[in-house]
């Protein structure tokens, strides 16, 4: 299959990143590239899916990466998992002697492991750019649902219609599901046993970088996790902060020891980013030198620096956030050409330990086994949304009481705009459709 074929296989049948923003997959095949990873990092605590999927379905994904390998004409597959996940290492290593250009990078126990531009530098040794992305120095990224996602098209013809998903948290019984795209969350945790708090708040995604949702929110092609979390808990309280007593705390307590910074995982590889210096700059309303506001453009949002690194309990990330927000809504683009100094050159001593940070966000309780269930749940009605990844929304190609099956495109994007088909995730009928959602029932 060649590059052109693999990239309208991919469009048509609706893959894109299964995590993150959902970058439509098919965009980033680049005959430039001389190196496929696959992540399987999982770095944020309590998510399990993808060291799960890889498990189960080795074979189908090196199979997998080793074409899209032969699509663009990369020389090299990585696997980059992390060498506690003992059982999918071993899955991988049982395949390996079948594949050329397939290898393991192990990766340390840190967060974020998962950020790419980490991935990237701890199994090639390659500095992303600032500002720039993986293709700029050979390499493309994928997630571990992802290319089982890509497996499914190219083997079945089989479109993204369901998503694998862990429960965790305050529940009876953790599970990793295999939910049709929109499932309410209210409807996995009683497939997880149920909540068992009362009135619990639930976390989108992971503890460090998912945010505050609501039961009736749905499962879409970018859901990992939903973390079913106590009202007081610490990530709660982070997540539901005001900015505006953020910033007055700022204001107040910060008093400018650097840890942010320090332990900043892109300012350790030489990116320009200093979360101290935007501290000291935006809550003292100094704006002479706005480098440490345009700085903010190469920030990941990996929320190391208020959820672990600061010791007055501050929110750098959160203020970081709100100041890049502000940039790009005024067009200020981010900044092209920048040079990464150095590599800190005691980035190592530096390193957050996933088992660290867990303990710190006072999760290490919740971090329990949440098995695989492979079999599709089955719920009564699903409402899907038209909008699931990066790019333009779906257009929708159904009517109210249309009957469809699972795997129907029910949404399209014209092929000059960057975005994916949407398909039925169950057999039904249409019995509600706007520009933004389209609900089945069985």
């Amino acid at each position: 299959m060649n590059m052109t074929e693999l990239s309208t296989l991919m469009r048509e049948n609706g893959v894109v990143g299964a995590g993150g923003a959902g970058f439509p997959s098919y965009a980033k095949l680049n005959a430039k590239a001389d190196t496929i990873i696959l992540n399987c990092a999982e770095c944020e605590p309590l998510l399990k899916l993808h060291r799960q999927v890889l498990e189960k379905y080795a074979y189908e994904i090196i199979s997998t990466l080793e074409a899209i390998a032969e699509a663009v004409e990369a020389e090299r597959v990585i696997i980059a998992v992390k060498g506690s996940y003992k059982s999918a290492v071993e899955a991988v290593k049982s395949q390996l002697s079948s594949f050329k250009k397939t290898e393991i990078g192990l990766l340390p126990e840190i967060y974020p492991a998962g950020d790419e531009v980490i991935t990237i530098y701890e199994t090639t040794g390659r500095v992303v750019p600032p500002g720039s992305i993986p293709i700029e120095v050979g390499v493309i990224v994928y997630n571990v649902e992802t290319i089982y996602n890509v497996y499914r098209a190219m083997s079945e013809q089989a479109p993204v219609t369901y998503k694998y998903i862990t429960i965790a948290g305050e529940v009876a019984n953790p599970v990793t599901l295999k939910a049709p795209l929109g499932m309410t969350y209210n409807e996995l945790i009683e497939l997880a046993g149920g909540a068992t708090v009362k009135d619990p708040v639930l976390v989108g995604g992971g503890p460090m970088t998912g945010r505050i949702v609501n039961g009736y929110d749905t499962v879409t092609k970018t859901s990992n996790a939903v973390l079913v979390m106590p009202s007081d808990a610490f990530i709660v309280k982070k997540k539901t902060s005001k900015i505006r007593i953020d910033m007055k705390r700022a204001m107040s307590a910060c008093c400018q020891c650097q840890m942010c910074t320090d332990l900043c995982p892109r300012h350790l590889l030489g990116h320009p980013i200093e979360p101290h210096a935007f501290m000291r700059s935006a809550s003292s309303g100094v704006t002479k030198d706005v480098t440490p506001y345009i700085d903010t453009m190469f920030c990941s949002q990996c929320g190391l620096c208020e959820m672990f690194s600061c010791f007055q309990g501050l929110s750098p990330r959160t203020l970081i956030g709100e100041c890049k927000a502000g940039l790009r809504k005024n067009g200020v683009p981010i900044p092209k050409g920048v040079q990464a100094a150095p590599v800190n050159p005691n980035r190592e001593s530096r390193l957050v330990s996933k088992e660290r940070l867990t303990v710190r966000l006072g999760l290490a309780k919740y971090d329990v086994p949440a098995p695989l269930n492979d079999e599709l749940v089955k719920p009564a009605q699903v409402k899907i949304a038209l909008t699931q990844h990066i790019g333009a929304p779906a257009a929708v190609t159904v009517a109210k009481g249309d009957r469809v099956s699972a795997g129907q495109v029910i949404g399209t994007v014209d092929s000059s705009k960057l975005g994916v088909n949407t398909h039925a995730s169950i057999d039904g009928t249409v019995v509600d459709v706007n520009d933004r959602f389209v609900t089945i029932k069985a």
